[in-house]
């Protein structure tokens, strides 16, 4: 009997020590899992070692070289009142596609600037000094300088100031044909006399035309698109990437309001760059023509013109009067697609390509004819219809 009952207290007792032992096990692996998931997300929560997204290096080099300038004219010259008028005389920023009829003629503007060499020259928008004379120019530590007007080009609107300074912060130009749509971007100036102003976005889509420069004879519009904030006092001023390198410069908003709206456009710096430097060296810009008159394709295009719906490119429709391209053996009817191995399939985009070039040049054609491709060498020519360079008039 009291072997029966040491045996069942044993028993008790053994079973109450692997109850116990069990709840041991299972409280520690209780214990083990609320443990892993209070760490796990202190290893997923852990800051990312990338820099992709820390913009302040590109916006302290960026906003070191861009500008306020003031534009006004002379009080002699007011006072006799303008007999001229330009919608560019202010921003282009207000409803439509950026333009605001004026009610008067403005006696002064403001807008923005990028230096772009280390002895003064700085690139902006040629309405931000359409029809003014006198320039000032106010650097990001607050030094006041007055500006030559080196030169201007409507049809593209760039124009070239130049301030009496050495060893100043620039920009260089990056390459906007390789600039892609999604990347990232800043725009920086001096928006609603906000002094150096910084915003990000990404690029939209490029080589947009939106018919601003429609009064202009020749006019270029190949626009990147944005949705970096752009307001007024924007104009000019530079559109960079994520290393503050220059890809454009900001110079419209298509607006209902006349405030931003999440569309912005700037002129690539391929363009910028080109235009810049013949107003630096030749005080005119040297276009570069094909001869040739062009239309874009499209499926109604191809349905009226007889030929295969589904075919991109520039159409070729005839020639101008001592045709370079004609004499390098394009043909009307030919399509012209590539320029120097680079797709065409729109006018803003072949106008952009050949903005980069210079009269005289060749480029490589590519067109399709009898559904063949044919690589074509073809000499560009200038708008008197000759080689040498136009010096300024």
């Amino acid at each position: 009997m009291k072997n029966t009952q040491v045996l069942f207290t044993v028993s008790i007792t053994s079973l109450v020590l692997s109850a116990v032992f069990v709840m041991i096990s299972l409280n520690k692996n209780v214990e083990t899992v609320i443990i892993k998931e209070q760490t796990m997300p202190v290893e997923f929560s852990a800051p990312v070692k990338s820099n992709y997204f820390d913009f302040s290096v590109a916006s302290e080099k960026a906003t070191k070289a861009v500008v306020h300038i003031k534009s006004s004219l002379e009080k002699s010259k007011q006072e006799n009142g303008r007999t001229e008028f330009n919608p560019f005389d202010f921003d282009p920023f207000g409803g439509g596609w950026g333009f605001f009829d004026m009610p008067r003629q403005p006696t002064s503007g403001m807008g923005s600037g990028v230096i772009i060499s280390d002895n003064g020259y700085i690139i902006t928008n040629s309405h931000v000094v359409q029809g003014f004379d006198k320039f000032e120019v106010t650097l990001s530590d607050s030094r006041l300088y007055n500006a030559e007007l080196i030169g201007k080009d409507p049809s593209t609107d760039i124009a070239v100031l130049k301030i009496e300074e050495k060893n100043l912060n620039y920009l260089n130009f990056s390459n906007s044909d390789v600039i892609k749509v999604g990347q990232w971007v800043l725009a920086v100036g001096n928006p609603l006399d906000l002094k150096s102003t910084v915003t990000s976005g990404i690029i939209s889509a490029k080589a947009r035309n939106i018919n601003i420069l429609r009064g202009e004879k020749f006019s270029v519009e190949s626009f990147l698109q944005t949705d970096a904030a752009v307001n007024q006092g924007n104009s000019g001023g530079a559109l960079v990437d994520i290393y503050g390198n220059l890809v454009g410069i900001n110079t419209a908003i298509a607006s209902r309001s006349g405030g931003y709206e999440g569309y912005s456009f700037a002129v690539p710096s391929n363009i910028a760059n080109k235009v810049s430097s013949d107003l630096i060296e030749h005080g005119a810009v040297q276009r570069a023509l094909l001869g040739v008159f062009i239309q874009e394709l499209n499926p109604e295009v191809c349905e009226r013109l007889k030929i295969d719906k589904n075919i991109r490119g520039i159409y070729i429709s005839g020639y101008t009067s001592n045709s370079t391209a004609e004499k390098n053996g394009i043909k009307e009817g030919d399509v012209m697609q590539k320029i120097d191995g680079i797709d065409i399939n729109t006018i803003p985009q072949l106008q952009e390509k050949l903005m980069q070039k210079n009269p005289g040049e060749y480029i490589d054609v590519d067109v399709l004819r009898n559904g063949k491709i044919k690589t074509l060498k073809v000499k560009l020519m200038s708008l008197k219809e000759a080689t040498e360079v136009m010096q300024k008039s």
